[in-house]
């Protein structure tokens, strides 16, 4: 069974996060895992707990 974790900044709607995990199981059916037995795992994090060169994602102009 393959687990798919996928970290992203929050804010992302539960259409989006419903079609990001239908895209993410149907490229795993292309290579013969059947979809019952994909599991994701989705972190939503904040963008104050993120950080790139030395700044925080919250500190940053409002890229997602």
């Amino acid at each position: 069974m393959p687990v798919v974790t996928v970290e992203m900044w929050a804010g992302r709607t539960i259409e989006q996060k419903k079609q990001l995990v239908e895209g993410i199981t149907s490229a795993m059916t292309k290579i013969g895992i059947p979809p019952e037995a994909v599991h994701i795992i989705i972190k939503d994090i904040p963008k104050y707990n993120w950080a790139t060169g030395g700044k925080l994602a919250s500190e940053e102009s409002s890229e997602t």
